[in-house]
């Protein structure tokens, strides 16, 4: 039988990203949370988790931080039906989930709000780039994700959601100052771009599609979408916007597209545990009902 505390402890590891914050998150210390795995590593055979920072799961870690989620939603799915199980009521339990942060401005937060007002979870959001929040998946820190990645993590599944359009724009002043003569390799070097983080490829991939070269940018990080169109806006640099967060300053002439009709169109999917719950299988509905009307075809 396994011991749950210790598997709480393993799963908290995992989703605060270290040993100290997972304490935090229990209430209990940090000493009780590294006897907790390692007795649970003693029992299994093997590492679950490799320290660094943050820490991660191993692949057996990850498959444990599935399983302790998914039997907490489970046990709280029969407390609804049973409820001599939960005398007290039954309790809320959370959901992790990860979704990229242009999803999350645009189409995705009504969805969840919908979906989480009637259901009893606590959804626990991680944002990162479309690219990486599979890999969220893979490591057992969420049973449910929209990534652009289109192969299924082991035990997921894959649906395809449609495309979300970006486009490249800047304000009017800044295309003046810095693409008079026109957009291409050599412009494109000089003018600043915008990121969200490290990981963002958007502009570099337009830019290769462009050019057909790759082309070194220099680039502002700004880590927030709306914060994204407010610095493209004051002419701080040029990036690529979801069509959707910026339509109204297309049309009002606050940005203007550095080249007409080249938008970049990104496929987005959703990927979820096998059989996790109830829960994540009406999420997953809600998502992909959303996405079918916010969303280009797949």
């Amino acid at each position: 039988m396994l011991d749950y505390a210790s598997l709480s402890a393993l799963a908290a590891v995992v989703r605060e990203g270290s040993f100290e914050r997972a304490a935090l998150a229990l209430h209990v210390t940090p000493s009780a949370v590294s006897q907790r795995i390692r007795s649970l590593e003693e029992r299994v055979g093997c590492a679950l988790v490799v320290r660094g920072q943050p820490c991660r799961a191993t692949e057996a870690g990850r498959r444990l931080c599935l399983h302790v989620d998914r039997v907490r939603l489970l046990e709280q799915e029969l407390q609804g039906t049973l409820p001599r199980l939960a005398p007290e009521g039954v309790t809320r339990v959370a959901l992790p989930i990860a979704v990229n942060a242009d999803s999350l401005a645009t189409w995705f937060a009504p969805a969840l709000a919908t979906f989480a007002a009637d259901a009893r979870v606590l959804v626990d959001l991680a944002v990162d780039d479309q690219d990486h929040t599979a890999e969220w998946l893979r490591s057992g820190a969420v049973l449910a994700a929209v990534t652009g990645t289109a192969r299924p993590a082991a035990g997921s599944d894959s649906r395809p959601l449609g495309a979300m359009r970006y486009v490249a724009a800047a304000s009017p002043a800044f295309v003046a100052r810095h693409f008079a003569h026109g957009v291409a390799a050599g412009s494109l070097a000089q003018a600043p771009s915008l990121v969200f983080n490290a990981k963002d490829e958007l502009q570099a991939r337009w830019v290769r599609r462009l050019c057909h070269r790759h082309v070194e940018l220099p680039r502002h990080t700004v880590p927030s979408p709306q914060a994204f169109v407010v610095a493209a806006a004051a002419g701080m640099g040029w990036g690529l916007h979801p069509q959707a967060l910026i339509d109204a300053h297309l049309l009002d002439g606050s940005l203007v597209e550095l080249v007409a009709d080249t938008p970049l169109d990104v496929p987005l999917y959703w990927q979820h545990a096998r059989a996790a719950s109830a829960w994540v299988e009406g999420l997953g509905r809600a998502v992909l009902a959303a996405a079918a009307r916010a969303l280009l075809p797949a």
